[in-house]
């Protein structure tokens, strides 16, 4: 029996013109979970990153943090869902940008919806793939790790497809998956369990690498 250990992203620049970049809290997240991998002693067979760039940085560091040396292999499966394509499908005309508490609350409240209805087919936003696809493409490497690997793998992505990973691991409705989605922690390790025949969770959204009071306001959400 093997273990994937899927990492998400570190924070990234939520507000900003472009959140496809980490934040400087971002890139210390990853580079002590790294850390943390490495005084527990934890080798991978394999390394598996989505293509976006808050992932190649996130891994970037968390490998600076543990000292490894692994050539990652991109899955552009992994990569995350267009949160903006989301929310214009439900509501085409402009938003102020979330940079008060209540303008952030407004945007995930309309993510939420967006999503549900996605999810179940009812809109289909602009430039994204069918749900069914995106899953495909989550579960594509769900299946390459039990098809050609027996040890540990890291797979470092996004909330998105973390969540319908474990969604689909336990057969979870679409609602329950968003509300894994919109909880998920950045930097936080969902272990998984495998066989050549299925997968089994272990835990999920851990912290384990800022399990320490120095570390409490490292804790993050975007």
């Amino acid at each position: 029996m093997g273990n994937l250990y899927l990492v998400r992203h570190g924070q990234a620049s939520f507000g900003a013109a472009d959140y496809d970049n980490l934040s400087e809290q971002g890139h210390r997240q990853s580079v002590r979970l790294g850390e943390y991998f490495a005084h527990k002693g934890l080798q991978f067979e394999a390394v598996i990153v989505g293509t976006l760039r808050r992932h190649a940085q996130t891994w970037a560091g968390l490998a600076k943090g543990a000292g490894l040396t692994h050539e990652a292999l991109e899955w552009p499966g992994l990569n995350e869902y267009d949160s903006e394509a989301v929310i214009k499908a439900i509501h085409p005309g402009p938003l102020d940008k979330p940079d008060t508490p209540e303008m952030v609350r407004h945007h995930f409240r309309l993510l939420r919806d967006g999503l549900t209805q996605w999810m179940n087919g009812v809109v289909s936003p602009q430039g994204m793939p069918h749900y069914d696809d995106f899953v495909r493409g989550v579960t594509s490497a769900l299946d390459h790790v039990r098809q050609h690997h027996t040890g540990n793998v890291l797979i470092v992505s996004s909330g998105g497809p973390i969540a319908t990973a474990v969604g689909h691991v336990l057969g979870t409705t679409p609602e329950t998956t968003i509300e894994l989605n919109l909880r998920i922690r950045n930097s936080s390790v969902t272990e998984l369990a495998y066989t050549p025949k299925r997968h089994m969770l272990v835990t999920y959204n851990t912290l384990p690498h800022l399990d320490d009071a120095q570390y409490a306001d490292w804790v993050t959400y975007s």
